[in-house]
């Protein structure tokens, strides 16, 4: 972070039992979740869902931020399908690969491409992931 940056929030959370049987909880109580095994009838969430969920929500943000900031009319909400692997391979170990289908609704087809465009260079979560793992944007 450099020096004039200012910090605007800090999330706080405290976990256990891991991805496998484990338990997260905010400082504020306003999460509160089990996670479990994908793939399996344990309930519970996972980081990849919880990962996906804030990304979108986060990128939509951006995007909103920018409607806003050009003045941009849209006939409805912009909505965002994430889609977050967890993938293994032996050269590598674990990683990650993120998808995220964005529609916006009631401007032009290229005037939504260069909103998602901008999104993903200002969206914090597109920052922290850029160069580290694998994503694809599209338009829908």
């Amino acid at each position: 972070m450099d020096q004039q940056s200012k910090i605007l929030y800090t999330a706080k959370t405290h976990v256990s039992g891991g991805r496998e049987h484990g338990v997260a909880r905010s400082s504020d109580g306003r999460l509160d979740v089990n996670f479990g095994v994908p793939g399996t009838a344990q309930k519970g969430t996972n980081p990849e869902q919880l990962f996906a969920a804030g990304w979108s929500a986060c990128f939509e943000s951006a995007i909103g931020l920018l409607v806003r900031k050009k003045r941009i009319s849209l006939s409805g909400d912009v909505t965002i399908d994430a889609e977050v692997d967890l993938n293994q391979s032996e050269a590598t170990g674990f990683s990650l690969t993120a998808r995220l289908a964005v529609a916006v609704p009631g401007v032009e087809r290229n005037v939504a491409q260069a909103l998602i465009d901008e999104a993903h260079q200002i969206c914090p979560y597109s920052k922290a992931t850029r160069g580290n793992i694998d994503v694809t944007i599209t338009l829908i």
